[in-house]
């Protein structure tokens, strides 16, 4: 291919060797003067490394870049991983976005539920749409997944077609919503697909993915077997299984109960959108005092051991409505996110003692994964037959499984590729021809920090070994002004043989500054940094771990 001609490529930022996060871009175009076409602006959420991050966002540098070039973001649906990040990251790109119905409600719920949130044109997609956003067209095809509005996307362009799959199962019986549209898959399968970008979430686990319906049919069961109070968690997004907890309520006479501001703003934007028509309205928990317990389901926030979320709140007897003890059933129809594991633990230990009976999607089918199993994996693989297969959405593992899969299926090119890898579709052989830098961004409160920013790193060090910040005044003449003084924070007051923290710290700092010859004496940078290794040493000598050390000296 000569510098100058065009090409069809491929580079994600997130999602890729990894669950979360998604952001991918397409590009069409010499390399020089492409165009670019963005799906997905997703959040991911942090692990213990992170400590005080609240999400993280992909890193976005490159496409601020070529922002002039980028001709729309195309949302596949409403998840937090996939539209999380917009109203952050949009305000530097401002271009286009194309959204579903329900995707386009939630966002604007939850920009009116936050100050000072961008007001984003959001523009109509659903199934069968077509767009023409010159150079590509984008076809919004139908999928099953666990939101409503799920869809993959075919982009087109002059060079070939690209299925980017988003999340999606086979589903013969969602609940509600679209199941996958096979025939349009199959047709598009038949024009010709040069590229597969596909979910490998599940791909490990063999055969297919449960229904919806089969989860209904066991909640149903267990709501009407419960002698007591009934509270079910979920993810809040889940309409399928929102509606069918109050399907199985409504048979058993029971009053439902909505709990959790996340799950307030689903049920709202599903009723506008009319997936809870014929559903009686709910409930708010300050009504809960009122009902029999035999007589509600509670719908709580909380599957993942969030702290402050409905259910761990409930689970600690700390939730000023929500009242549980013997007799009772907390249902779990959802699955523990790696990562979060302790977390749900802590809880269902504390419900147990309470003495509610828990049920797990280990005890019973209370919860079905959104995502294609292997046997489904290979039904899209049937039906689109495509030239090259690049894995995503998924961690290192789940790639590289796929990939293997992909090569079982007859597929001539399997692309592994990476966050920042850069991919040719088309013309010519498929594959990796550069890398383009990708990272993170950590949302800090109310700041945007970039990967290399220092806080979050020095963060991590306090939670291991604690600070000791040091105050002292010096005179002109090299000598102490008044007494030093010390703070501790996370520090053992006493060291290993019983020394007093406090001692330690005081004989090591008048030591060092006694030894200081006097010249140093006026350098404040001298006395720091000299205090700063003397007091650092001192106490690992006592303790066994080095803290941070903080020197301030002023002159006077």
């Amino acid at each position: 291919m000569t510098t100058g001609a065009a090409d069809f490529v491929f580079v994600p930022f997130g999602g890729v060797g990894e669950i979360g996060m998604n952001l991918a871009l397409y590009g069409y175009g010499p390399p020089k003067a492409r165009k670019w076409l963005m799906v997905d602006c997703g959040l991911g959420f942090p692990g213990p490394e992170l400590p005080g991050v609240d999400v993280v966002f992909p890193d976005i540098a490159f496409v601020e870049k070529i922002a002039k070039d980028l001709v729309a973001i195309c949302i596949t649906h409403a998840h937090e991983d996939h539209i999380g990040a917009l109203a952050t990251l949009w305000p530097k790109l401002k271009c286009r976005v194309f959204a579903s119905p329900f995707a386009s409600g939630l966002l604007e719920v939850r920009r009116l539920s936050e100050p000072g949130a961008p007001k984003i044109d959001l523009l109509p997609a659903r199934a069968g749409s077509v767009l023409d956003l010159d150079p590509f067209t984008v076809e919004y095809i139908a999928v099953a997944h666990s939101i409503p509005e799920a869809h993959a996307l075919a982009i087109r362009t002059p060079l070939g077609v690209a299925l980017h799959t988003g999340d999606w199962k086979i589903d013969p019986e969602p609940g509600i919503g679209a199941r996958i549209d096979e025939a349009r898959l199959r047709t598009l399968g038949d024009e010709g697909v040069d590229a597969l970008v596909c979910d490998s979430t599940n791909i490990l686990r063999e055969g297919d993915s449960f229904s919806e319906s089969d989860v209904a049919r066991t909640l149903r069961t267990l709501i009407s077997e419960a002698t007591g109070r009934v509270l079910i968690t979920t993810f809040a997004s889940n309409v399928q299984r929102l509606r069918a907890i109050a399907e199985a309520a409504m048979e058993c006479g029971r009053t439902v109960v909505v709990a959790g501001r996340a799950m307030d703003r689903v049920v709202q934007v599903a009723r506008e959108c009319g997936y809870l028509d014929g559903i009686p309205g709910f409930h708010s928990p300050e009504l809960l005092p009122t009902l029999p317990r035999e007589k509600v389901v509670v719908i709580a926030t909380g599957s993942q051991g969030e702290p402050r979320a409905a259910m761990a709140r409930a689970a600690n007897n700390e939730h000023p409505s929500i009242k549980l003890g013997p007799g009772d059933r907390v249902i779990f129809s959802s699955r523990t996110i790696p990562g979060n594991a302790r977390e749900v633990h802590r809880v269902i230990n504390n419900l147990c003692n309470l003495g509610v009976e828990v049920i797990t999607d280990h005890d019973h089918l209370v919860h079905c994964s959104g995502h294609p199993r292997r046997g489904e994996v290979a039904q899209m693989y049937d039906w689109v037959r495509p030239k090259t297969a690049i894995p995503v959405h998924g961690e290192a593992h789940h790639l590289t499984q796929h990939a293997a899969f992909a090569k079982t299926k007859g597929v001539d090119q399997v692309v592994p590729a990476r966050n920042g890898t850069l991919v040719r579709i088309a013309p010519g052989a498929p594959g990796v021809v550069g890398d383009i830098p990708a990272g993170r961004l950590f949302k800090d409160g109310d700041v945007v920090l970039r990967e290399d920013d220092g806080a979050v790193r020095e963060r991590g060090k306090l939670s291991y070994a604690g600070v000791v910040s040091i105050a002292l005044a010096v005179d002109k003449k090299g000598d102490l002004v008044g007494d030093p003084d010390v703070v501790f924070a996370g520090v053992p007051k006493r060291g290993k043989f019983g020394e007093d923290m406090g001692e330690v710290v005081d004989e090591a700092l008048f030591a060092t500054f006694d030894g200081l010859p006097r010249a140093r004496r006026r350098d404040a940078d001298a006395i720091s940094n000299a205090i700063e290794r003397s007091v650092r040493g001192a106490v690992f000598s006592v303790w066994g771990k080095k803290p941070i050390v903080h020197v301030m000296v002023v002159s006077v």
